[in-house]
């Protein structure tokens, strides 16, 4: 008789960090997720566009609704990697991340592993967002991968369309191939 392993391979959550509008990070969230894909690894994006509205008020203070629960055991409870894709917002990230990883009970963070890539329309592609988010998520103890591509000078084409650059695809590509073994 022949037993059958079966492996499962986890799932790992791209977050893009921003709730603008059309905005260029849940573009890119969605381009870096495919590279992971390339490698095997399975691969969700859930754009913080997506929040309740009330996330500020009831949901960040326990009154959680069934919808954000949800939320919290698919993205975040039953998932051991995240890729945060991080807008620069005043030479930082955006509130709203904050605010996301607030209303997620700590305990949901402990022990996992992260990595992180910025984006900006300007030349520093976030550095300064991806060290403090770093800082964040080392407070939650969650381990952090010391490789963070920083894209710079991010536009959109008419049409809101995203493109990357060759050297930038690089950079997403070799990131997956180093995550994939932290």
């Amino acid at each position: 008789m022949h037993k059958i392993l079966l492996i499962e391979r986890s799932m790992i959550t791209f977050i893009s960090g921003t709730n603008r509008p059309e905005n260029a990070t849940l573009q890119i969230a969605h381009k870096a997720a495919n590279f992971y894909s390339e490698k095997g690894l399975n691969t969700q994006v859930y754009s913080l566009c997506d929040l309740p509205r009330e996330v500020a008020f009831s949901e960040l203070y326990g009154e959680r609704s069934p919808a954000f629960e949800k939320t919290i055991r698919s993205m975040v409870a039953d998932v051991d990697k995240f890729v945060f894709v991080l807008p620069e917002y005043n030479g930082g990230f955006p509130g709203i991340l904050k605010l996301f990883l607030d209303a997620v009970e700590p305990h949901h963070w402990y022990g996992k592993k992260a990595a992180l890539i910025g984006v900006s329309a300007g030349r520093s592609g976030n550095l300064r967002g991806l060290d403090h988010l770093t800082g964040v998520l080392n407070y939650l103890q969650v381990n952090v991968l010391h490789y963070k591509p920083s894209l710079s000078r991010i536009q959109q084409l008419p049409g809101n369309e995203v493109v990357l650059s060759d050297a930038y695809s690089e950079l997403l590509r070799l990131q997956a191939q180093l995550f994939t073994a932290f």
